[in-house]
């Protein structure tokens, strides 16, 4: 890997294209410059997840920082994501933290994450000056780093901000499946201690996921959808590789949209917990959240994709919770950054106060806030075309769309377009890949798919 560059989702690469030690050492080596200018003595928290070589190269990320005068602590086990960013966030010696995964990726990449000192995200400003300190070699530098135990505070830290008592005393029955990632070994403590009745799936820490990509969606959850059946589970949680992100399965056997299940969240959180405070959605996020904001009597805030500008919101404060479209949920009061199994505890609260099981839940929820059909498409496209549409999106506005006039226009984030009906559809660019995307939600799978196929065609015909 000669070049390294650091997105908003840090920095991701195949393992047989470069990722390894090269460039872990020469990130840590930029890391630990910036960090300790100013902050000689502070504290950096690295962790790793289940992927090939994770504890080596976790340790030499550690070793690099620590030779910048740093006090480098490593995970002395595979961890989630969120129990890095909690445990920095409680630590007023830490500076910083360092994940290696590449998350919700398969096992054929390796990644690594940033998070700050308060377990949240990283600048834009900070991203631009570490790819700017990247040497282009490998330093031989080394410091002592420490090892560290991440979990236990982590999940005593989740057992204190839910109701553990009315989890434990429901008779909900559980299967959890870590889909063989870093939450494994958090998952079965945490319901070890809140005394679940709990099954578990692809528990054993594998560097391949035992085949699975580590996605909680179909059809990498068919297993788990069969076991609830089977089983005769109130539900199951999944988690992606890493852990920031999940999803649920109904007492039936099917998988929740994440679009059903946020909203469900923000319910419980006003309703069931008394809290208030504005949600912060990005601009693909499914309109059952502001209908559910607006019938809460909560405001919300509409941000272009891309999680640090949820972040951005959150550190200005009064944020109930924060999601991105794929389903990730923040609730700064508990962290600054997505945490999956803190959102599925939320609806194990949910559930066991309210004594129903979840599908009904999701059903009641449905009957409030419409029907609603949400869909996206992807189009392949090179670099010279990824340049001509940011340039084009912005100024794009046509008159009608699928036989409809659109109501209202928004180029906050390539083009948006919302119809009378609460349909709409949006074309941007990625951010991390060279693909148009496009996103459509209307009152029906007809019209959802005109609107995706639409814009397709009149995006391709200005190419």
């Amino acid at each position: 890997m000669a070049i390294i560059r650091f997105g908003a989702n840090g920095l991701r690469a195949r393992f047989d294209e470069g990722f390894g030690s090269d460039a872990v050492v020469r990130s840590a080596d930029a890391l630990g410059r910036l960090w300790a200018q100013g902050h000689s003595g502070a504290t950096v928290m690295v962790g790793y997840d289940t992927r090939h070589d994770g504890a080596r190269l976790a340790l030499l990320m550690g070793q690099v920082l620590a030779s910048h005068g740093l006090v480098a602590k490593v995970a002395q086990e595979p961890c989630p994501t969120p129990a890095l960013g909690w445990c920095a966030a409680h630590d007023p010696s830490c500076i910083g933290a360092v994940m290696l995964s590449a998350s919700e990726a398969p096992c054929e990449y390796g990644g690594i994450l940033l998070r700050g000192h308060d377990g949240g995200s990283v600048s834009t400003a900070f991203l631009a000056a570490l790819d700017r300190e990247v040497p282009p070699d490998p330093t031989p530098a080394r410091g002592e780093a420490l090892l560290a135990d991440f979990i236990t505070p982590y999940i005593e830290g989740l057992a204190t901000e839910v109701d553990a008592a009315a989890i434990a005393a429901s008779g909900l029955k559980v299967v959890a499946d870590p889909m063989h990632g870093a939450s494994g070994e958090a998952v079965r403590r945490l319901f070890q201690l809140l005394g679940c009745d709990v099954s578990y799936l692809h528990l054993q820490q594998r560097e391949d996921f035992g085949g699975l990509h580590p996605l909680p969606a179909e059809p990498w959850v068919d297993e788990c959808e069969q076991a609830v059946l089977q089983q005769g589970a109130s539900c199951a949680i999944v988690l992606d590789g890493d852990g920031d992100r999940a999803a649920l399965v109904d007492e039936r056997g099917h998988l929740i949209s994440r679009h059903d299940l946020v909203p469900l969240v923000v319910s419980h959180l006003v309703k069931g917990r008394g809290q208030h405070g504005r949600v912060v959605m990005t601009t693909a996020t499914s309109s059952r959240l502001r209908r559910q904001a607006e019938q809460l009597d909560c405001d919300y805030t509409v941000v272009p994709v891309g999680f640090e500008r949820i972040y951005d919101e959150a550190v200005e404060g009064d944020v109930l919770l924060g999601t991105e479209e794929y389903g990730g949920v923040c609730v700064p009061g508990h962290l600054m950054e997505r945490d999956g199994l803190y959102a599925c505890l939320l609806v194990l609260e949910l559930m066991a106060k309210s004594g129903r099981p979840i599908s009904a839940l999701v059903e009641e929820q449905s009957h409030a806030l419409g029907t609603l059909y949400y869909g996206r498409k992807d189009m392949r496209i090179d670099t010279v075309q990824m340049q001509i549409l940011s340039n084009l999106l912005p100024g794009l506005n046509p008159h009608t769309l699928a036989g409809m006039c659109p109501v209202g226009v928004r180029h906050t984030d390539g083009t948006g377009l919302e119809f009378e009906d609460g349909s709409w559809v949006l074309a941007r660019v990625s951010r991390t890949d060279t693909v148009l995307r496009v996103y459509a939600e209307a009152p029906s799978a007809r019209k959802r798919d005109l609107l995706l196929n639409r814009m397709v065609e009149i995006v391709r015909a200005r190419l």
